[in-house]
């Protein structure tokens, strides 16, 4: 596997493409299949190089989740069109969730894009610039994160009806990959040295029902987990309705999965829960929480709520507050609520104002800073395994098993004083610890 802006063969007859990612892993993952596509094509392929060529063929992989998120794209797109005007670049090419989304309208109004296509428009989309789809190579990507972790997706889609949400709009139902092309693509992975899968999914937790009739997580992780070479299994994007808790099982009994489960939650108020359609009651989520930390107690337990939902009333507020101090969730994000059109919660008046949902995350987001504090104070003394991410400035920067890529906490080790390789473990004894942040010394 490759890393960013490792480029493939040169062809002197072929542009060059730029791929540019926007939004969550699950488009990273997108991308990386793309670009595993186009190299194989014989391409030279780049992924978000700053230094564009007037031929170059830019491919934009698009968010359309929430309102900043399409705000960026659009930007995006504005740039890389104005780009093509001034004959800096060749062509541009939009893809993704805000162009499954709003393609007409894209159209009517971005004119200056030569193509555009969702998310399921893989082939249609190589065709456009002179590539075919090759079967052979299904699995095959090219990595723009760093080569020892990959983000794995298990399957496409979502079936759940939230009211707040547009992926299903966007990405379909749901549809699992089936487990054989999972393990083999696995094997590929930790061949080119990748040592960490992050599972993703929209739903991690419905995988199976469509291929073998019931939840099938729990084998899936356990031959996952046999890969020789993948010493980290990490989950994210858990539901909590309907959780497979033999997954927790499979978590006990193998080292290589990490203690570690993000499970976005959304609100607590029974009113929201409601409105919002998610299935379950406060009860049923206090209870579920609970039973997880109780048969895996070492677990991170992450979750994301969203403030701002309409009809929030300060009370259903409060309720949120006062039961994210009392259950003190490892690592915890918060979202804004944002009115998105066809989706269930469209047909509801938006009467939370903007600051006041603003102000609200950042009363959940600041009591969750004191959390973070106070485990990671905890944690001075501990020794851990942790792999190591990046050099950076005066520091080797890494992970523990209970943090994710990118939205977790860091531990940061000086490197004036100890050394480390970039995808190697090591054992780091905690010295400080901040917020979000650990400091501390490489052990034997």
């Amino acid at each position: 596997m490759k890393t960013r802006n490792i480029v493939s063969p040169l062809s002197l007859n072929k542009p060059r493409v730029n791929v540019v990612t926007l939004g969550c892993s699950k488009n990273t993952y997108d991308s990386e299949i793309l670009m595993g596509q186009l190299k194989g094509n014989a391409f030279d392929v780049v992924h978000e190089s700053g230094e564009v060529r007037n031929d170059d063929i830019i491919v934009i992989n698009t968010c359309g989740f929430i309102d900043n998120a399409k705000q960026e794209s659009i930007d995006t797109i504005l740039q890389y069109s104005e780009l093509k005007a001034q004959g800096k670049v060749g062509k541009v090419i939009v893809t993704g969730c805000l162009s499954e989304r709003y393609k007409p309208e894209l159209e009517a109004e971005i004119t200056n894009v030569d193509a555009y296509f969702g998310t399921n428009d893989l082939q249609n989309l190589l065709q456009s610039v002179g590539a075919n789809y090759k079967y052979e190579l299904i699995g095959e990507r090219l990595l723009t994160t760093p080569s020892h972790f990959a983000y794995f997706k298990i399957s496409e889609g979502c079936n759940r009806p939230c009211s707040f949400c547009a992926i299903p709009l966007m990405r379909g139902k749901h549809l699992s990959t089936p487990m054989e092309q999972l393990v083999k693509d696995a094997r590929s992975l930790a061949k080119n040295g990748t040592k960490e899968l992050v599972i993703i999914a929209q739903d991690l937790t419905y995988y199976g029902l469509d291929l073998y009739g019931k939840r099938n997580l729990d084998e899936l992780l356990r031959r996952l987990s046999d890969v020789e070479g993948i010493e980290w299994i990490r989950l994210q994007y858990a539901y909590p309705s309907g959780f497979p808790m033999e997954v927790l099982d499979v978590m006990n009994e193998r080292s290589n999965i990490c203690n570690y489960l993000d499970m976005p939650l959304q609100h607590i108020s029974d009113n929201m829960l409601k409105s919002m359609r998610r299935g379950i009651t406060k009860q049923k989520t206090i209870d579920i929480v609970n039973a997880i930390r109780d048969k895996v107690p070492e677990i991170a337990f992450r979750t994301t709520l969203i403030t701002g939902y309409p009809g929030e009333t300060e009370q259903d507020f409060d309720e949120m507050q006062q039961w994210v101090e009392d259950t003190k969730f490892d690592r915890l994000g918060c979202f804004t609520y944002s009115h998105e059109e066809k989706t269930h919660a469209y047909d509801l008046v938006d009467d939370v104002p903007e600051d006041v949902k603003q102000q609200r995350a950042d009363v959940i987001m600041e009591i969750q800073q004191g959390i973070s504090f106070d485990i990671n104070q905890d944690k001075i003394g501990n020794t851990y395994k942790v792999l190591i991410d990046k050099n950076e400035g005066s520091y080797f920067v890494g992970r523990t098993e209970f943090d994710s890529p990118e939205v977790d906490n860091e531990v940061l080790i000086d490197a004036g004083k100890y050394y480390a390789t970039v995808g190697s473990f090591v054992n780091v004894k905690i010295d400080s610890a901040e917020d979000f942040d650990l400091y501390g010394q490489i052990v034997k």
